[in-house]
C-alpha cells in the first residue's frame, strides 16, 4: 500500500532539511493520492524536474518512484514551469515541491529510476 501523498511530502521535506536543503510546497494537491512533482533549483536559473514513474517500472505500482522529466540533467526554470503547467491542465490534483540545493541534489535516493531510451 502506498503512503498518502501528504505524508510522503512531509517526510521528503524533512529529509531535505536534514541535508541543509530548503524545501517548500508550491502546489498542494490531493492529500491522499495526488501525483507529486519535484523541482530542484540550483540557484543559477537551472533546475531538474522529477515526476511519477510510469506504472510497471520497478516498484512504481506499489511505492512512489520518480523519473527525470527533462532530457539532460538541468533545464532553464521557464522550461520546467511550462512542463508543470501542462501536467496541471491534465491533473488538477498534482503536488509541486520545490527544493533549493546549490549542488542540485534531489535526495530521492533509490526512489529515482533511470529510464532507458
Amino acid at each position: 500500500m502506498r503512503l498518502k501523498a501528504e505524508i510522503w511530502v512531509k517526510a521528503y521535506l524533512r529529509r531535505c532539511a536534514t541535508h541543509g536543503a530548503m524545501g517548500v510546497v508550491v502546489r498542494h494537491g490531493d492529500d491522499d493520492a495526488g501525483a507529486i512533482y519535484i523541482k530542484v533549483l540550483r540557484g543559477d536559473g537551472l533546475c531538474a524536474l522529477f515526476g511519477p514513474a510510469p506504472a510497471g517500472l520497478a516498484g512504481a505500482d506499489f511505492d512512489r518512484r520518480w523519473v527525470a522529466l527533462a532530457k539532460g540533467a538541468f533545464v532553464p526554470e521557464d522550461e520546467a514551469r511550462g512542463m508543470i503547467e501542462r501536467e496541471a491542465r491534465i491533473d488538477s490534483d498534482l503536488w509541486l515541491v520545490e527544493i533549493e540545493d546549490r549542488d542540485g541534489n534531489h535526495y530521492l535516493g533509490d526512489d529515482l529510476l533511470v529510464m532507458k531510451e
